[in-house]
């Protein structure tokens, strides 16, 4: 164990994740002061070159629990916050450049398939028409799925048949994230989430639903499920391709084996810590304070 003894949690709520963080780095002996990013800014004439409300001196490590949404300009500004911390020697987990990997869904994928994981196709474009004539293309090998391309928890998903499916630009934010639709065997819809801390896979469970999405916060049910030797090392080799060292990597099995769907820097863990009797918050704690 390290010697960190102040830990700056990020968060922009304080949520049941961000108290059960609390709690545990407080077992641990560790402070933990929690922010929203968007409170933080850079202040030159402070002598660390930030402002960081409470604190009078860095803190001995950061933990990014969640990031708030919006504006270009503000998420570049929090962004370079953790920048800073992290060029000034903190340990700051995860790293920014593996948030930067990982918010931005078409960068996820690159990464993923630059690293030789099966993964499903996907493209990422800006135009309506480059979508349409994507889509007209490539449906007939089956249908697509539309993403927003920093969405989470299994919001604003989309399967698209048909080329006349693709909604217009305003409601994509003017990109469009497409990826192949992979259908599995079977009466239900399921994929499996494997949480990641510290280099290994600490916990597992597959997700079941009634319709394709399976995202817990979408009505998917989380089921226990017995390790999976090839399973953990698909989710390691993601969560190392993207530079994250805590993830929550989406892994589906379809007719051609498994495939990285996507792959989380922030996790969520509420319906996985239902189905396991891993202390997911303890173990997160202890990796973020081990050097």
């Amino acid at each position: 164990m390290g010697a960190a003894r102040r830990i700056l949690l990020v968060s922009d709520t304080r949520d049941w994740h961000a108290r059960r963080m609390e709690d545990a780095y407080a077992v641990r002996g560790v402070e933990t002061t929690r922010l929203d990013l968007a409170a933080c800014g850079f202040d030159t004439t402070n002598p660390t070159g930030l402002d960081l409300p409470g604190f009078s001196a860095l803190p001995d490590a950061v933990h990014v629990r969640t990031m708030a949404g919006g504006t270009f300009e503000a998420i570049t500004k929090r962004l370079g916050v953790l920048h800073a911390l992290d060029r000034m020697g903190v340990r700051v987990v995860n790293a920014p450049r593996a948030i930067e990997a990982c918010v931005d869904k078409s960068m996820t994928s690159f990464l993923v398939a630059r690293a030789g994981l099966p993964t499903p196709q996907t493209w990422t474009v800006e135009s309506f028409e480059q979508a349409r004539a994507l889509a007209r293309r490539e449906i007939e090998r089956g249908p697509l799925v539309l993403k927003p391309l920093f969405g989470a928890q299994g919001k604003g998903l989309r399967l698209i048949r048909a080329a006349d499916d693709l909604p217009p630009p305003e409601a994509t934010a003017g990109v469009y994230y497409l990826q192949r639709f992979v259908p599995i065997e079977g009466e239900d819809f399921r994929d499996f989430r494997l949480f990641i801390s510290g280099g290994r896979v600490i916990a597992t469970m597959m997700r079941r639903a009634s319709t394709w999405i399976t995202n817990v916060k979408q009505g998917g049910n989380p089921v226990a499920v017995p390790r999976d030797a090839a399973l953990e090392a698909l989710a390691l080799a993601a969560a190392r391709a993207v530079g994250a060292k805590i993830a929550g990597v989406d892994v589906i099995i379809g007719r051609n084996g498994p495939r990285v769907l996507e792959v989380n820097s922030m996790p969520a863990w509420s319906g996985l810590q239902k189905v396991t009797s891993v202390d997911i918050a303890g173990a997160i704690a202890d990796d973020v304070l081990r050097r």
